[in-house]
């Protein structure tokens, strides 16, 4: 049985392939602590595991992750220990997957939210169900998009386009998400699993050396702009939690509690 960190991500093997599934179906697969930890270690028990050639990563029941959960964004707001401990973690778990040597195919099975949609984007091909969408809503609520989009998604798309949607937080489409670049093609819904995990299982069947260290070539462009823009991305984000924006935003979460 492959390495499954915590209750909250399932890990199974399908040969080659192992299917690392965000299991918090009745929070939208939203980022409890234990999740957000656990997608931090697995990859590196996944490297580790010669068994394990590709990898497809998706979400339990009708989300594939809503991004950070309300609880812990409340105690980041009132716990600076808490927060900067969680902001070390969000770049923890870019290096991590950014470091993987194997390829990740994403399964994009409902909404990829905030934290959801740059764990999706981190991964090596992305298959987005026709019905859904992406966002990251970090300015909507008061935050500085520390975590991803900022980082990443002038690699995949127009610095125009980026900040449209960073700045906006609006919905991607799943179409609009592949003219962009944030996903390879769209799924029939009842396709997806199918789809993605032949894919794996095609790359899966790649020479191993000559596919990794492909990979390794093409995400130095990432991890270099992880260590430019990272670092101020994230003492920004930190900042924003002591301003007027975010604690009206609290005020309203805890209302709605």
């Amino acid at each position: 049985m492959p390495f499954a960190p915590t209750p909250h991500l399932l890990v199974e093997a399908d040969g080659p392939v192992t299917i690392v599934t965000l299991n918090n179906p009745e929070m939208r697969n939203a980022f409890l602590d234990d999740m957000h930890e656990g997608m931090q270690e697995i990859w590196m028990h996944l490297a580790a595991d010669h068994s394990c050639r590709a990898v497809v990563l998706t979400g339990a029941g009708k989300a594939f992750s809503a991004g950070g959960n309300i609880p812990d964004f409340i105690r980041s707001y009132e716990d600076p220990d808490h927060r900067r401990l969680s902001l070390r973690g969000a770049k923890r778990l870019m290096d991590a997957m950014a470091e993987f040597p194997k390829p990740i195919v994403a399964a994009i099975n409902g909404p990829a939210v905030g934290l959801g949609c740059s764990v999706a984007v981190s991964c090596d091909l992305v298959l987005i169900a026709e019905s859904t969408f992406m966002a990251d809503t970090h300015v909507n609520i008061g935050l500085v998009c520390g975590d991803g989009g900022a980082v990443a998604w002038p690699l995949m798309m127009s610095l125009l386009k980026a900040k449209e949607y960073l700045l906006t937080g609006e919905r991607i489409p799943a179409a609009e998400a592949v003219a962009l670049g944030l996903a390879n093609r769209t799924v029939p819904d009842d396709k997806l699993m199918e789809e993605a995990t032949a894919l794996a299982h095609k790359l899966a069947a790649q020479p191993a050396q000559a596919l990794q260290e492909t990979k390794r070539a093409l995400n130095m462009h990432l991890q270099a702009a992880i260590a430019l823009v990272a670092p101020f991305a994230l003492s920004a984000e930190g900042e924003s939690f002591a301003t007027e924006d975010v604690r009206r935003t609290i005020e309203t979460f805890k209302k709605q509690a």
